[in-house]
């Protein structure tokens, strides 16, 4: 009579040989679900399929080649442990793209050709490295995103960039994800208005399942920012778990914000500090010779002959915001072919004096100013404006100066409030918010906002009165 052990041991293995390759792999998912973690599983295991087992060898079906590439290094042991109980056999595990969640059917699934994962974005095609003009301003950022491109969660992980509206975060954003798309890593690439937006909608319509595992399945997160999220607290809970489960499987994930982690007083401190954990990198307005060189670029790519005179005169005009600068080129432009002529200096003065006269003549305009003529307007001292005191006055000129300062310059909320005394963020948008509805109540303020304004734009005012 046989021994137990051994009797045992017939009884287990012959089930598995007259069972399919997809069942033997249900039994082994059975197992792994209990040893792993939900999220782990939920996103790696649960999209997976038996697809042929053959002289020790059994292949499992995976949705992309990310997630063969993670099994094959994190969890292959354990999947062979879990097989070689079922089976009593050595076995060895492969990995195949095939496209399926699951596969049924006994047999070998046919060879299939593994393609590029799906992007779940639209990249702008003209945002790359190449195109890309590196300043004193922008170097260290460039550098890190194209160390990040090359190096995909090892490099700088997270990565923060953050710097004013228009100065080349969501270009470099995009150009990090065209060379992780060329490398055939599945990218997500969206602002942090769209993940609310899409996080909401999952909630109203209970697809919170399918939104997680968008999110948590792919191989690289590039969100543009990020300070939309602050405040919104069941937005802010996903996107922590979701930066957890990227983060700790080496996956990559870029941020860009207006401000450093920092100055978001509305974020929670746990997403705070994790900003914090890899490179904080910010981005500074152009130079003139940057601003030359992106306007000499955008010219040259759209094949258009335009004089170094006029490209210098508009460089020297809009200086803190790339979109204005090459806004202002295209208007130049424009205007010509309207008039029949080619781009001069002259025909470019007459095209940017309605639209742009305060970004080209009033390079002089810098926070410091704004708020030397707003104490000057109100008649109170630059400490007392940057300080305490809480009077009305004060109050109002102290608001009234964040305003002028949010829409005459490139300043982010943060860099707002340092200017007015080390203030938060926070601070600032509220200000903003309650002196919009002041001004257009008030013809005190008003006519406040018109002085100052003419202040600071000594030269529009000379341009109109001739």
């Amino acid at each position: 009579m046989p021994a137990p052990g051994f009797d045992a041991g017939i009884q287990r293995m012959e089930p598995s040989r007259n069972r399919t390759p997809q069942e033997i792999w249900e039994a082994a998912l059975g197992e792994l679900q209990i040893q792993v973690s939900k999220p782990n599983y939920r996103t790696w295991f649960s999209k997976t399929a038996g697809l042929s087992y053959q002289d020790n060898q059994f292949i499992i079906g995976v949705p992309n080649t990310f997630a063969a590439e993670y099994l094959d290094k994190n969890q292959r042991s354990l999947i062979e442990k879990a097989l070689i109980g079922l089976t009593s056999t050595d076995v060895q595990v492969a990995f195949q793209v095939n496209g399926k969640s699951r596969h049924h059917g006994s047999g070998a699934a046919p060879p299939v050709i593994p393609s590029s994962p799906p992007s779940y974005t639209r990249l702008k095609p003209l945002y790359t490295f190449d195109s890309f003009i590196e300043g004193s301003g922008n170097r260290l950022a460039r550098s890190a995103a194209l160390a990040v491109a090359r190096n995909p969660g090892h490099s700088y992980n997270p990565l923060f960039v953050y710097g004013g509206a228009g100065l080349g975060k969501t270009h470099l954003l995009h150009a990090i994800g065209q060379a992780a798309t060329a490398s055939h890593i599945n990218v997500i690439c969206t602002s942090a208005e769209q993940f609310t937006n899409e996080f909401v909608c999952a909630l109203r319509e209970r697809t919170t399942e399918e939104f997680r595992n968008k999110y948590r399945s792919i191989g690289m997160l590039l969100i543009d920012d990020i300070h939309f999220i602050g405040g919104k607290e069941q937005t802010e809970e996903s996107f922590f778990h979701t930066f957890n489960e990227l983060h700790n499987t080496n996956r990559q994930i870029v941020i860009t914000s207006d401000c450093p982690p920092k100055s978001m007083p509305l974020l929670e401190e746990r997403l705070r500090s994790r900003f914090e954990w890899g490179l904080i990198v910010d981005i500074q307005p152009p130079d003139f010779e940057t601003r030359l060189a992106i306007l000499q670029s955008k010219a040259s790519h759209n094949g258009v002959d335009v004089d170094v005179r006029v490209l210098e005169l508009i460089a020297r005009g809009a200086h803190r915001n790339i979109r204005v600068l090459e806004g202002s080129l295209n208007r130049v432009v424009a205007y010509a072919k309207l008039l029949g002529v080619d781009p001069s200096v002259e025909i470019a003065e007459r095209a940017l004096e309605d639209v742009a006269v305060k970004e080209y003549l009033s390079d002089d305009i810098t926070p410091l100013s704004i708020v030397e003529a707003v104490a000057e307007c109100f008649q109170l001292p630059k400490e007392e404006l940057l300080g305490r005191r809480r009077d009305k006055d004060a109050i109002l000129a102290r608001r009234l100066a964040m305003y002028i300062i949010r829409q005459e310059t490139n300043c982010s909320l943060a860099q707002i409030g340092q200017e007015l005394g080390n203030r938060d963020a926070a601070s600032v948008t509220a200000a903003c918010k309650k002196i919009v509805g002041d001004i257009s109540d008030s013809p005190y303020l008003k006519r406040k906002l018109r002085d100052i304004h003419r202040q600071i734009h000594p030269m529009s005012n000379y341009r109109k009165a001739a």
